[in-house]
């Protein structure tokens, strides 16, 4: 491990004014929250984790929920002042938000920015009342836009997120719906088509029959609009569902995608260092008693085995356009590229058109994008 590299800090409030029922985040909806429990809690953790990472310098920090944007500006504050003090700022720090736009959010922008987040990344999910309903999302359209014009005039990077492939959705009505969203302007969206997610309300109206996706055939159709879309308005697809101008590229996730280290604190953030899996336990309450008593909510902290790590890379980087490099891959697994493969499985699949496999090393092909996770079944040895 490249004790050199710089390190992320992902923090996780886990608390929404509502469950939206294709989420299986660790959201929870809860009438009051103790604010500075909240702030003392997270400190002590982030504590606990910077005395583990010591002598790094820290490149990103993403807070994420839940909706982070129900945070008051001063615990975002106190965090950012607290993580920057335990590891030197990389002089381009990132530091997100992940925020809704209802207007009583929406009214705190000045205070997260002045706190020190850079970039806002908005989720708008829709641009269609009926289908914000549908998706149970708190806000309207209305609310959404305006939300959007307050975060760009108070900071320098603004991404938002949209749902696609809804039931109902079309070529045309995406098409359309794509379209209006590029014209606003933004450096980077996030756009996910829609999956049915184990435990959620769409998981179980969908096994009831009461709630029907676009059939494969549009799916396809609507991943290959979105992509030339996309590139068009110079916003290239970089992972499989982001999209940015160059540049503009969310770095705190590109560590994810390159397997690099960061810590993750609060309730059922993950963390990867150094070779060791960290995950705090899920339940707020439990998580908070735990750091009241321990000094941190840890529910799992496993060394990692060479073939896990390879394994977990393999997932991750194969998102990304750019793909896996041959000697990242082993210096942050221990084992080369090759021996955590199928060969006969990727040699197949490179003849199909879907992967390439070469000197630089192994990255799916514009055909390969959309079936990454079938892919990643072959290709695992």
């Amino acid at each position: 491990m490249n004790l050199a590299e710089p390190i992320a800090l992902y923090v996780h409030w886990p608390f929404c004014v509502t469950k939206c029922p294709y989420c299986d985040f660790n959201s929870h909806v809860r009438a009051a929250v103790d604010d500075m429990a909240w702030r003392d809690a997270l400190l002590a953790e982030l504590a606990f984790e910077a005395a583990r990472l010591p002598g790094r310098r820290l490149a990103s920090i993403f807070f994420g929920g839940g909706t982070p944007s129900l945070m008051p500006p001063a615990t975002v504050a106190a965090i950012i002042d607290a993580a920057t003090a335990h590891w030197p700022p990389s002089a381009d720090i990132e530091i997100t938000l992940e925020a809704n736009p209802s207007s009583v959010e929406a009214a705190r922008f000045a205070g997260f920015a002045a706190a020190g987040v850079d970039r806002l990344s908005l989720g708008l999910q829709a641009l269609d009342d009926a289908d914000l309903k549908a998706l149970g999302r708190p806000h309207d359209l209305a609310q959404g836009l305006a939300a959007l014009d307050v975060a760009q005039k108070h900071f320098g990077r603004v991404s938002f997120d949209l749902i696609y492939d809804r039931p109902g959705m079309t070529q045309a009505s995406w098409t359309a719906e794509l379209t209006r969203a590029l014209g606003f302007g933004t450096t980077h969206m996030s756009l996910y088509q829609l999956t049915i997610e184990a435990g959620t309300r769409f998981a179980a109206l969908h096994a009831k029959g009461q709630l029907t996706l676009p059939d494969a055939e549009t799916s396809a159709d609507l991943f290959e609009i979105t992509r030339a879309l996309t590139a068009a308005a110079g916003l290239p697809t970089y992972e499989v569902s982001n999209h940015a101008k160059p540049g503009q590229e969310s770095r705190h996730n590109i560590v994810y995608w390159t397997y690099g280290d960061y810590a993750g604190i609060g309730p059922g953030a993950h963390g990867r260092r150094m070779g060791t899996a960290t995950e705090r336990l899920k339940k707020p309450e439990a998580w908070l008693a735990k750091v009241r008593a321990e000094g941190h909510g840890m529910a799992q902290h496993q060394d990692l085995t060479i073939q896990e790590r390879a394994t977990e890379m393999l997932v991750m980087g194969l998102r990304l356009g750019t793909g896996i490099g041959r000697t990242r891959f082993e210096a942050r697994t221990g084992m080369a590229l090759a021996d955590a493969l199928n060969m006969a499985a990727v040699a197949r699949l490179a003849t199909q058109g879907l992967l390439v496999d070469d000197a630089d090393g192994l990255r799916l092909t514009l055909a390969g994008q959309p079936v990454v996770n079938a892919v990643l079944r072959e290709i695992a040895a």
